[in-house]
């Protein structure tokens, strides 16, 4: 009993120190916790505290995955929405992540990772660029309508 006891303990100091280390969402804590052996009730405890001590917020988590994923890994939104999904997220508080992202900032990301890429091909037809540029930034996590739509001012 001794030995569980100090394993609750030790799994939430653990998780304690990772969540204020870097973003966590309730998700990845759970499986990690799982590593413990814990039973499901003492693990709903332990995250249930790691909350209320503000250690997990799976809002602050959306956003900051959002914002570096937008800035550093250049995503768009469908692949965003892909992974935050998987992670088992609910699909209001991704949206309300996503709906962070500047309009204007996005769509200029869009057009110069089209530009850069029909940079990259060989001379071909217009019509080959195009494909390949569409299937790169479809790739990238971006949405083919906006794709369609920006596509003339990606190739001359």
């Amino acid at each position: 009993m001794e030995s569980s006891e100090h394993n609750i303990k030790q799994a939430y100091s653990k998780m304690a120190q990772l969540c204020s280390r870097s973003e966590q969402c309730s998700a990845d804590i759970r499986k990690k916790i799982m590593a413990y052996e814990i039973v499901d009730e003492i693990v709903d405890e332990i995250i249930s505290k790691l909350i209320e001590e503000k250690f997990i917020d799976d809002e602050r988590y959306v956003r900051a995955y959002v914002n570096d994923k937008f800035k550093i890994n250049k995503w768009g939104k469908v692949k965003m929405r892909h992974y935050l999904r998987a992670k088992g997220l609910s699909d209001s508080l991704i949206q309300k992540g996503l709906d962070n992202i500047d309009d204007e900032k996005y769509r200029t990301l869009l057009i110069k990772t089209m530009k850069e890429k029909a940079k990259t091909l060989k001379k071909k037809s217009r019509f080959e660029k195009m494909g390949q540029v569409i299937r790169y930034a479809q790739n990238r996590g971006f949405e083919p309508e906006l794709i369609h739509r920006y596509m003339n001012e990606a190739i001359d």
